[in-house]
């Protein structure tokens, strides 16, 4: 009965984990060498080639969320995430936790386009 007269007791947020190349990962974003989007094709040069799985973080802060996304798609040795989407849930104390996730990829290799010629055909 006390519990109920006294009120709920305010969520602690849960520790934050470290990832361990996080600042190599937002590098990596920010310089445009691993790309994160929302469709399900690159270009013409970069098409995929093998599909690592789907990759999810979640936090209560968007960026923090999003690049934590981005470090464990790279530790699956991914080159690029396709079919990214947030979802955000509001909690009635005012708190927002995010939620991001995509399809972790590697690209197809040059050879396997055809845009090298293979080392046979030279001989």
């Amino acid at each position: 009965m006390f519990f109920l007269l006294s009120g709920a007791e305010k969520k602690k947020k849960a520790p934050v984990r470290k990832v361990e190349n996080l600042d190599k990962v937002k590098e990596l974003f920010l310089t445009g060498r691993f790309p994160v989007t929302t469709t399900t094709d690159l270009d013409e040069e970069r098409r995929v080639g093998k599909v690592l799985g789907l990759v999810v973080s979640r936090g209560y802060d968007s960026e923090d969320a999003f690049y934590d996304m981005a470090a464990r798609a790279v530790n699956k040795g991914a080159q690029a995430i396709i079919g990214y989407q947030e979802n955000v849930a509001f909690h009635p104390d005012g708190s927002k936790f995010f939620t991001c996730y995509g399809t972790a990829v590697q690209f197809e290799s040059a050879r396997a386009n055809g845009a090298l010629p293979s080392l046979s055909a030279r001989a």
